[in-house]
């Protein structure tokens, strides 16, 4: 009899297998798919624990769909609902459309007078100073930012399983919004370009003030018992490098790639890319949510790939978090950290691969922000073998952090040597992959 490992690959080989052949069935059929019901493997990860993440792999035919279009998407989903419901997702799906399927651009979002050039120059801080922007152009550009987040947020309700079908099924522009709900999975999708049409100024964040975005790829808002599996997530025909700078700073259209706040819990990543982006991942959005996240926001990430990522993979809050098998592929330049401690993180880092140019220091890998300790063990720099926390703590001493999270994971189904972690998740990783 063949062992979990063995196991655990033929599940995940054949779910290749069958999304692809899935991707000649016309919209109009919904052919049960043993894949596409799949839940997530005992064990695999915090969202296997307590009950474990079937998704809807229980829907009912009536309640299996085939969405083209962003209309049918947001029909299929009925987040209201709890009944189980299978939602296949076939080809491009442009969040940014009207009702009839009309692209919508950033200018028919725009309203009450509001315009980029009359906001700059309303809140200049040459001229406005250094306090938050108010009056009509700040009203303007939130009523216009109300208009798009109707369009592009989209809801997730409970006993819910999205899954692409074939190797290109893509979300543009959309914001997944898992709120509130337990029992998601969500699969097989290219999350792509959920960018924020009117960024707002804040003078105070920061030493010289930032532009800042909404509209995650992905956020598991309140939620339970959640496995995001084989996306790709990028900014893809919008990088951030390619964005303007005002006030001398990047004018940021994009928030994360993938989010899980607001006392949200037992939450697996696997097998997916997170590319191209800023701030990426972030588990816990607030120093001062104790309240709502103590106890909660336990997630794992195993067997992602993080691809030029500036920041946040992932940053951390209070959370029991267990990173291991992911491999890290630094940009060249504008790296910030991958690791982020903050206040009352449990993070547990283990069996990871880094790759990183000359540029990168590896004493930023990790970054302090409030957190006081995490385990580092058997991680690779380079291809060699690095405790990536003594070189932190060596290079960054006003930063120091001990070596205990306080925590051993046990929900792991399969460990590869870090020696194999960047050829393995680099053959099976993201999208329309093994």
């Amino acid at each position: 009899m063949p062992g979990r490992h063995a196991r655990v690959a033929a599940v995940l080989g054949c779910a290749s297998l069958a999304l692809g052949a899935l991707a000649t069935v016309p919209a109009s059929a919904h052919t049960p798919s043993a894949v596409a019901r799949a839940a997530l493997p005992a064990d695999d990860g915090w969202a296997s624990a307590d009950g474990g993440t079937t998704g809807g792999g229980k829907a009912d035919r009536a309640h299996t769909f085939t969405v083209t279009n962003r209309a049918e998407l947001a029909e299929a989903l009925n987040d209201a609902d709890p009944t189980p419901k299978l939602i296949y997702v076939k080809g491009t799906i442009d969040a940014n459309t009207d009702a009839a399927g009309k692209p919508l651009s950033c200018a028919d979002y725009a309203t009450d007078g509001y315009s980029l050039d009359a906001y700059l120059t309303a809140y200049d801080p040459a001229t406005w100073g250094e306090a938050e922007p108010s009056g009509p152009q700040e009203e303007a550009r939130a009523a216009s930012a109300a208009r798009q987040a109707e369009r592009v947020q989209l809801t997730v309700g409970s006993n819910t399983t999205i899954v692409g079908l074939g190797r290109t099924a893509r979300l543009l522009g959309a914001s997944l919004q898992i709120r509130g709900a337990d029992n998601v999975i969500v699969r097989n999708l290219i999350f792509e370009d959920a960018f924020d049409c009117f960024p707002a100024w804040d003078p105070t964040d920061g030493d010289e003030g930032n532009w800042n975005s909404e509209y995650d790829n992905l956020v598991v808002y309140g939620s339970t018992h959640v496995w995001v599996d084989h996306n790709t997530f990028t900014d893809g025909r919008r990088p951030d490098s390619a964005q303007p700078s005002y006030y001398g700073r990047l004018y940021q259209q994009h928030d994360g790639e993938l989010d899980v706040v607001r006392g949200a819990d037992l939450v697996t990543a696997s097998w997916n890319v997170f590319a191209d982006h800023d701030k990426t991942l972030m588990i816990g959005n607030s120093d001062s949510a104790g309240a709502t996240d103590r106890g909660r926001l336990r997630v794992t990430l195993h067997h992602n790939l993080f691809r030029n990522i500036v920041e946040r993979a992932p940053r951390v809050r209070f959370g029991k978090v267990d990173v291991y098998n992911n491999h890290f592929v630094a940009p060249r330049d504008g790296y910030v950290y991958s690791w982020g401690i903050g206040i009352e993180s449990q993070l547990v880092a283990e069996a990871n691969a880094f790759t990183v140019p000359s540029s990168v220091d590896p004493a930023k890998i990790i970054k302090k922000w409030n957190g006081t300790a995490l385990t580092a063990r058997n991680n690779r720099l380079g291809g060699r073998p690095a405790d990536l926390l003594a070189l932190h703590n060596a290079g960054v001493p006003e930063e120091r952090l001990g070596d205990d999270a306080g925590w051993a994971p046990t929900l792991r189904t399969r460990v590869d040597d870090p020696r194999a972690v960047p050829g393995v998740v680099a053959r099976g990783a993201g999208a329309g992959r093994p």
